[in-house]
């Protein structure tokens, strides 16, 4: 845990956000895999964890805005759990060093919300089946009528999206994890080895820092499958793998980075231009990260740069700013140029995509192939934290799909297209935190140029 001042703070500031009434989080419990004792492995809510900082199952807490106060609801370990768990620290314990002078027994907490029915009772939107459930129950509302607190949600979105600095340090040390990592998979991939070997080597090294993986990690030479996370192939000289892995420090906080490169010592000639192409529109973007500056805008400049790029390969034809506004890339990159990264790897979509990446003002399109992907489109702020991740993808299904609709057919070569329908998929992507003026790339620098990348697989691990 932090020192129970940040949580103190973080408490505070938000008993000043919303108006009135009681704020209830609630933390997430152990889910079963199949019988119950045999469960996943537990992973706190992340705004409980923001704001209480305890990581145990089965806790609730209560922010009372009249009373300035804040009571946490869970039971103590009975004999039983010491038994088969050993004596812990208690939860008295626990919530003192998060700052909370109040613990009652769990069952305590409904006769509590229920003290003043009139009095509104704030929540988010809740994920966990068990979540849903305790809500129908403390509402008296089905789940499917349920209605988590828009002022909550848009509170703590403001205060989580300013990471501190204390967030930052945590930040990096994920990405510093995630770095080495990386490495090691650049190095060890050859012909002959396959992908859940590179993934299993990625976890035994990161689980030796103590940080898990954050999301299940993308090691495919089918890197045209956005989210493959099938690892069952063997990898051949002239393939190209795609790697997208991150860790998650002890505190919660994630890194997301990707990397594609030769399995063999180097690209073909066609990889390294489409790799090349990848790498501008990075670049690109990149270089416009700052505060003031809408996400949306850097990624329609980053389309614009790939599809410059793709033009020049043959891939596309036509003026590069028409096909983005026609939305031919999309195409080649289906989905959007990053997202929000905190305690989440995707931070906070939990409480919606339109609150976290976009304003009242400026709704996400949630209809238009390609754009409605783009998780961020808001202005960004200093303090921001965030992925920048383009991509080229070349999948023969949609390929065909949009020859018979005839789409796009002024800005796609669909007869030079038909010819690399076996080429993959390239991304490489970095972590970021904005700010006044620019913008810093979190974590030490993992190897992007070319040659960087050969002089890895020229010292290859055995």
């Amino acid at each position: 845990m932090f020192k129970k001042e940040i949580y103190l703070h973080r408490r505070n500031k938000m008993l000043s956000s919303v108006s009135s009434g009681k704020i209830l989080l609630l933390g997430n419990i152990e889910n079963p895999i199949n019988f119950e004792h045999n469960t996943y492995p537990f992973r706190q809510d992340s705004s409980f964890l923001y704001y209480i900082g305890i990581k145990s199952p089965g806790l609730a807490a209560v922010l009372d805005i009249e009373k300035n106060e804040t009571i946490l609801f869970g039971d103590e370990m009975t004999i039983d759990d010491i038994v088969w768990m050993g004596q812990q620290q208690t939860l008295a314990e626990k919530a003192e060093l998060s700052g909370i002078g109040t613990v009652l027994p769990f069952n305590q907490l409904f006769d509590y919300l229920g003290k003043n029915p009139k009095e509104p009772v704030h929540y988010l939107p809740p994920y966990q089946s068990h979540n849903k459930l305790l809500l129908q129950q403390i509402t008296g509302r089905s789940v499917s009528q349920l209605e988590p607190s828009v002022a909550l949600i848009k509170a703590v979105v403001a205060q989580r999206s300013i990471k501190s600095e204390e967030e930052i340090a945590e930040l990096e040390k994920a990405v510093d994890i995630a770095v080495d990592m990386h490495r090691i998979a650049m190095r060890m991939t050859k012909p002959g080895c396959y992908e859940y070997q590179i993934s299993n080597a990625m976890q035994h090294f990161a689980q030796d820092q103590g940080a898990p993986f954050s999301y299940p990690p993308i090691v495919t030479k089918r890197g045209e499958i956005l989210h493959n996370h099938m690892q069952f192939h063997q990898l051949d000289e002239g393939n190209i793998l795609l790697n997208d892995s991150g860790v998650e420090t002890d505190m919660g906080y994630a890194s997301d980075l990707t990397r594609t490169f030769p399995v063999g010592k180097r690209f073909t000639a066609l990889q390294e231009e489409i790799y090349q192409i990848v790498l501008h529109a990075f670049k690109s973007a990149e270089q416009l990260l700052t505060s003031g500056i809408r996400f949306k805008e850097i990624h329609l400049k980053a389309c614009e740069a790939l599809v410059d790029g793709l033009i020049q390969t043959g891939f596309m034809k036509g003026n590069a700013q028409d096909a983005v506004m026609n939305h031919a890339h999309a195409l080649f990159f289906q989905c959007g140029l990053g997202h929000m990264l905190g305690l989440d790897v995707h931070d906070m979509e939990d409480l919606g995509e339109q609150y976290v990446g976009y304003t009242e003002a400026e709704p996400k399109d949630t209809k238009t192939f390609g754009i409605k992907s783009l998780r961020l489109g808001k202005e960004l702020e200093a303090g921001n934290v965030l992925t920048v991740e383009p991509g080229i993808y070349i999948i023969p299904e949609l390929t065909q799909l949009w020859e018979q609709q005839n789409l796009n057919k002024d800005f796609i070569n669909y007869d030079f297209l038909k010819k690399h329908l076996d080429f993959g998929g390239v991304r490489i992507e970095d972590n970021y935190l904005i700010e006044k003026d620019g913008y810093r790339r979190l974590g030490k620098y993992l190897e992007r140029e070319i040659h960087e990348i050969y002089q890895l697989k020229d010292n290859p691990i055995n």
